[in-house]
């Protein structure tokens, strides 16, 4: 940005609060001196709110407390007011049954802190999992400036001689240890060491799927999504962050001024080019909701049989994000997908995201792979559709056995989540690696909350005869992390009455990813004779938010918000008393 923009302080936005000579306003000043504040600190300049997800019960978020300080160095640096403002931490590790339940509530909370309070322009501090698509979706919907200052992932973890991916190695190890093959001591050395550090997951799980997908729409700096959470570039950034909010409220840069259909598309088409996670697929449809745009399950896929993935990242590739970040990062991909990027959208820096990466520089071929050399041609998320999921699911297609795509096999169906635990392991259990594993009663409503249940365990009896791989179903989410022939996101899910809740153990279940489809094979008379005889009933809980949330939930293929946040905010500004 250049410094050339015009600072009138009566068009503040927290002028309303402070500038006027009433009673009102006497009481937000004599408030704030309460506080310790003197006129010089606020009068004149732009209230920079910094929404600080910090909790102890968030690992992912334990370097917080030392980032705000950064942001509010920077926002001091450029003669802006800040102020810290803590809102909910989602740590999908602590929180049962999952954050997805309480993405929405969040997103409320951000919408209604930014509006209620004398706030120019907000940094958004975030990065597990749902935090980011939450913070965004109520950023969106309160409209005003704001800027997303991602967690950074983790270091790499090392034990003896391998290089641990936390999710990923976790599955993998846990099989081993299953099958027999891991000894308890091995075991507790691997947990000790595979978080190496603060931040998210360094693999390409749904933190950086979502960074990855925020920094290509514009709203956070570039090369922010991929900076490590402890190297020294993190907190220089933090403070970049500060000072650029500042700039931004002065220009009053709102999120409808830069976010637009081409800006939702390039978000897509980056997170199908670094084999990001399936969860942003939902996470997409929702922020496009909130700015009144559809995304459709068909459009997503549409795009994905015409972008290659570039990004050799586990779980679908080799490396982890430090090395990504080493490789050149986000800046450096996207210069290699100018062709199919709108490089004209703005962001929150005030620039092109054309102009943004215009200097990037791949460093690594193998890590940020060349266009003629690939991870995949295309197609490395998936829709299927079919009698079974007639609303659409999804499969990560990178990393699921390729000899697994076109499958068929009878079905073994678990109900709900303990029920599967109990009977999974059971050596009676009448399962072969050829069986397709069922499980149901996992989706927003029959959780609740859509959890990270959908990479079923594979039997005990089966690990134990070399199987790591097989057909699993549900309307479940897995983690970004997790990896496998994993269909996902089954819609309408069973809890609202979907063909999955009446799926008998022994039926003949049918996946053709190449030509997108999933089949039921039974009969359109026999489905309607289930449904007859076990009709479904909407679980609603008796009070509070989860009432409110079972009310108002949408499905996965519609994004899982709330139907009356949907659509453009009416933008009301709170009142004058």
């Amino acid at each position: 940005m250049t410094p050339d923009f015009p600072k009138d302080p009566a068009q503040l936005r927290s002028a309303r609060w402070f500038a006027p000579d009433d009673m009102r306003s006497f009481g937000h000043r004599s408030r704030l001196k309460g506080m310790g504040f003197d006129d010089v600190d606020y009068q004149d300049r732009p209230v920079v709110a910094i929404l600080n997800t910090w909790s102890e019960m968030n690992t992912c978020h334990s370097h917080f407390r030392d980032r705000a300080s950064e942001v509010r160095r920077g926002i001091l640096q450029a003669g802006g007011f800040p102020v810290e403002v803590p809102v909910m931490s989602l740590g999908e590790m602590m929180m049962k049954p999952t954050t997805m339940l309480y993405r929405n509530l969040l997103a409320m909370e951000v919408e209604e802190v930014l509006r209620c309070h004398p706030i120019d322009a907000a940094v958004l501090m975030g990065g597990c999992d749902k935090t980011v698509p939450a913070m965004l979706m109520g950023a969106i919907s309160a409209d005003i400036p704001s800027i997303f200052f991602p967690a950074g992932p983790m270091l790499k973890g090392r034990w003896k001689n391998e290089t641990l991916g936390s999710g990923s190695d976790v599955w993998k190890y846990w099989d081993e240890r299953v099958a027999g093959n891991l000894c308890d001591r091995d075991w507790n050395c691997i947990e000790n060491c595979i978080a190496r550090s603060a931040g998210t997951c360094m693999t390409m799980g749904t933190a950086s799927t979502m960074a990855c997908v925020t920094e290509a729409m514009g709203m956070s700096l570039g090369g922010a999504a991929c900076t490590p959470a402890v190297f020294a570039d993190h907190s220089r950034l933090a403070t970049r962050t500060g000072r650029l909010a500042v700039e931004m409220a002065w220009r009053n840069l709102k999120p409808s001024d830069v976010l637009s259909p081409a800006s939702i598309e390039n978000g897509v088409k980056t997170s199908l080019a670094i084999g990001g996670s399936t969860n942003a697929i939902v996470h997409l449809i929702a922020i496009a909701g909130r700015l009144g745009m559809e995304l459709t399950l068909q459009r997503f896929d549409e795009i994905s049989r015409s972008t290659p993935v570039l990004a050799d990242i586990r779980p679908g590739g080799r490396f982890l994000m430090e090395d990504f970040y080493n490789a050149g990062g986000l800046p450096a991909l996207l210069s290699r997908l100018t062709d199919l990027i709108d490089t004209d959208c703005r962001t929150v820096s005030g620039i092109t995201l054309g102009e943004q990466i215009r200097d990037a520089e791949v460093i690594d071929n193998e890590v940020i792979r060349t266009r003629e050399n690939p991870v995949s041609e295309a197609g490395g998320t998936c829709l299927l559709t079919g009698n079974l999921a007639p609303n659409g699911c999804v499969i990560k297609s990178i990393a699921a056995d390729p000899k697994l795509l076109v499958h068929r096999g009878p079905a073994v169906v678990f109900d709900n989540y303990p029920e599967m635990k109990q009977q999974l392991h059971a050596p009676e259990l009448d399962v072969t690696a050829d069986s397709v594993l069922i499980l149901r009663n996992a989706g927003p409503l029959g959780a609740p909350g859509f959890p990270e249940w959908g990479m079923l365990p594979i039997p005990k009896k089966l690990l134990q005869s070399g199987i790591r791989d097989m057909v699993r179903i549900s309307d479940a989410r897995m983690s970004g992390t997790s990896y496998g022939t994993c269909v996902l996101h089954i819609a309408p899910e069973s809890a609202a009455g979907g063909p999955l809740a009446h799926v008998h153990t022994g039926d003949m279940i049918e996946i053709d990813v190449p030509n997108r489809r999933i089949h039921w094979d039974v009969s359109d008379d026999e489905i309607r004779k289930r449904r007859d005889a076990k009709p479904v009933t909407k679980p609603v809980p008796e009070r509070g938010y989860g009432r409110l949330y079972a009310k108002h939930v949408t499905q996965a293929d519609q994004g899982c918000d709330f139907d009356f946040l949907v659509g453009r905010s009416p933008g009301q500004e709170p009142g004058i008393h």
